[in-house]
């Protein structure tokens, strides 16, 4: 069986994670790093005692023909124009969220996608959490009935203790709360429930004084397909311990978070809790990178769709710009 070569483009927090997914893998390799700053993918190398090719020029990667795919942990700025570059050279795609910062290239995306289709994932990494899962089979196995009622909040103080707070504060590289890193809570709500057909949506800041060139916190209701509706809020400046928090209420029992209560159980009289990993901490090392890397690497070989393909991501993407447009006007905004 064909081992799959990886190039990861960047050297940031998480791209340290999958480069551990990857060399972790038995037919997966990492064979290289892609950074303008080949120091930092040398010092990158060392720290995971790996061995792989250092490149400066992203061309130079997607030209390789012994690459098969490339993982986008690049600076959201870099990562639709490289997203297309790859599929039109044949490469399978990693990428990380958010997938673009507007409608306009959200659109090359889908158009590259059509165009040159290659294998994909998108990194919504939360999809492949041990609690996520168990919601997600509970849900399809009946145990709740239809969720009429979801909430999903995204709260994580997002200062400078993180390294990519010096561009993830700005309008141009950050672009909203929900660009940043509400789009997670976007997404689980879709993830849960299917597709959201309406936004409305408000935002506001924290105090007088923040780094933040926009207002970093914003909450949204949601009209979902199925005729019920969802809530998200996303802090970025909470003073709070990070917090992911899942409530569901189904037409035949609830859950929340790890918790359950199903008309399965007949004499239930309280909630249950699973023992499972929560999906509660910021810390990009707690994330299931290596489960997201598996599927990726099974479904290529099956030529099926990953759990979070391009697609089915950009429809998350689709919704966290209706609210950011719903916070702009005012208004509700309708998703196609």
């Amino acid at each position: 069986m064909k081992t799959i070569k990886f190039a990861v483009v960047g050297t940031g927090w998480v791209a340290g994670e999958y480069i551990k997914a990857i060399s972790s893998l038995p037919d997966a390799e990492l064979y290289a790093i892609v950074s303008e700053n080949k120091q930092r993918a040398y010092e990158k190398l060392a720290t995971y005692q790996l061995q792989a090719k250092v490149l400066s020029e992203y061309e130079t990667a997607v030209r390789d023909p012994n690459i098969d795919a490339v993982v986008l942990c690049s600076t959201p700025d870099k990562r639709v124009d490289q997203m297309v570059a790859a599929a039109q050279n044949g490469k399978h795609i990693v990428i990380e969220k958010p997938l673009a910062m507007n409608r306009e290239d959200l659109r090359r995306i889908q158009e590259a996608s059509e165009k040159w289709p290659v294998h994909s994932v998108a990194s919504f990494v939360l999809r492949w959490n041990h609690s996520f899962q168990n919601t997600r089979a509970l849900i399809q196995d009946d145990a709740i009935g239809r969720p009429f009622l979801v909430n999903v909040d995204y709260w994580h103080h997002v200062g400078p203790q993180y390294g990519q707070f010096r561009w993830s504060k700005t309008r141009e590289s950050g672009g909203s709360s929900m660009l940043s890193a509400g789009c997670h809570a976007v997404d689980a709500i879709r993830f849960f429930a299917g597709d959201i057909t309406e936004v409305t949506a408000y935002s506001c800041s924290t105090w007088h004084q923040s780094d933040y060139e926009f207002d970093p916190n914003a909450v949204a209701i949601f009209k979902l397909k199925n005729g019920g509706v969802g809530k998200i809020s996303s802090s970025l400046e909470c003073k709070t311990p990070y917090r992911f928090n899942v409530h569901i209420l189904g037409e035949k029992g609830a859950i929340m978070n790890n918790q359950l209560f199903t008309h399965k159980l007949p004499g239930q009289t309280d909630f249950a809790t699973i023992p499972t990993i929560l999906p509660d901490s910021g810390d990009v090392a707690h994330h299931p990178f290596t489960q997201e890397i598996e599927d990726f690497i099974m479904t290529l070989r099956n030529q099926t769709s990953s759990l979070c393909s391009m697609e089915d991501a950009c429809k998350s993407m689709e919704a966290c710009f209706a609210i950011d447009e719903s916070i702009k006007s005012g208004k509700p905004v309708k998703l196609p």
